[in-house]
């Protein structure tokens, strides 16, 4: 089983961790409300779980550009 954390916006693999067993709380997964859990986790067919996230290419947009948030995706 490995973690993906990949970007929401853009969909590059910022990280992975190749992790046989992992606890929800090392990952501070255990802050995120059910909502949230639902919109970011996401358990894959082949026992991996992605996690969305930002990287900072996209974040660097965002930040560039406040009026990107109003947008469903901003890349092109």
């Amino acid at each position: 089983m490995a973690i993906v954390y990949r970007c929401h916006h853009c969909h590059r693999v910022v990280g992975k961790l190749d992790e046989p067993y992992i606890e929800e709380e090392q990952l501070g997964l255990d802050r995120l409300s059910l909502e949230e859990r639902r919109e970011l986790i996401t358990h894959l067919d082949n026992g991996d779980i992605e996690i969305k996230t930002i990287c900072e290419f996209c974040q660097d947009a965002l930040d560039r550009n406040p009026f990107y948030h109003e947008l469903d995706t901003f890349i092109q």
